[in-house]
């Protein structure tokens, strides 16, 4: 079965925000200023919890940061899972591209370096969590993106097999994922990075996602 793997944050859904904004609320616990910026700092945002803890205490000059950002890791974690969906919107066209793959046979599930709780949580919240046969989260396994474990598992858990699938998805993991799995990669034009994403060379760039369907019978031909 031909199979097509999402990424999740910045790919599916505009997730930035609400990244942001825990965050801010994270160094707030930690008796900080928050530092973040909602739009300016999405491409950090998307890039998980950790990079933004670090941004912010890179900003503040605060020395020693691994361990702070050890005591703000779980703080964040906690505000974004009481208000991971209130700016998050599903990128447009995302659903009906979604049926339209599945109507055609295709296979479809997500690979996320989000912890699995909340992915499934913000999944199920934002109405799609039953379209997809398969979701990876970052604590799934023991390893996550761009190890090509949880790919794999994305891809066999959504009934499909390596050699049938490609990638969807928006940043460097994402490349390098497919490219250590040895499956095309598609990269959306969309995110905070833009246009940006053509310097990975990825095997296509998503556009909007009506395309997506068109570019998936290409690459999986």
């Amino acid at each position: 079965m031909r199979t097509v793997i999402f990424d999740l944050d910045g790919t599916l859904a505009d997730t930035s925000a609400d990244l942001l904004l825990a965050g801010n609320a994270a160094m707030e616990a930690m008796g900080h200023a928050p530092q973040l910026v909602l739009d300016r700092d999405a491409a950090t945002a998307l890039h998980g919890g950790k990079a933004m803890l670090r941004l912010s205490l890179e900003r503040m000059g605060h020395d020693d940061l691994e361990a702070e950002i050890e005591r703000g890791y779980p703080l964040l974690l906690e505000a974004y899972g009481n208000a991971l969906d209130v700016h998050t919107v599903l990128y447009p066209g995302v659903t009906e591209a979604l049926e339209e793959l599945l109507e055609e046979g295709f296979a479809i599930g997500i690979c996320t370096n989000k912890p699995e709780a909340l992915a499934e949580r913000l999944m199920s919240a934002l109405g799609v969590r039953g379209l997809f046969g398969s979701l990876i989260g970052a604590d799934t396994l023991p390893t996550r993106k761009p190890d090509i474990a949880p790919y794999r598992a994305a891809v066999e858990g959504a009934g499909g097999v390596m050699a049938r699938s490609l990638l969807v998805g928006d940043t460097v993991t994402d490349r390098e994922t497919a490219r250590a799995a040895g499956v095309p990669s598609v990269l959306v034009s969309f995110g905070p990075l833009g246009m940006g994403v053509a310097e990975l060379a990825p095997e296509a760039l998503l556009h909007r996602y009506a395309e997506m369907p068109g570019l998936a019978r290409e690459l999986l031909a």
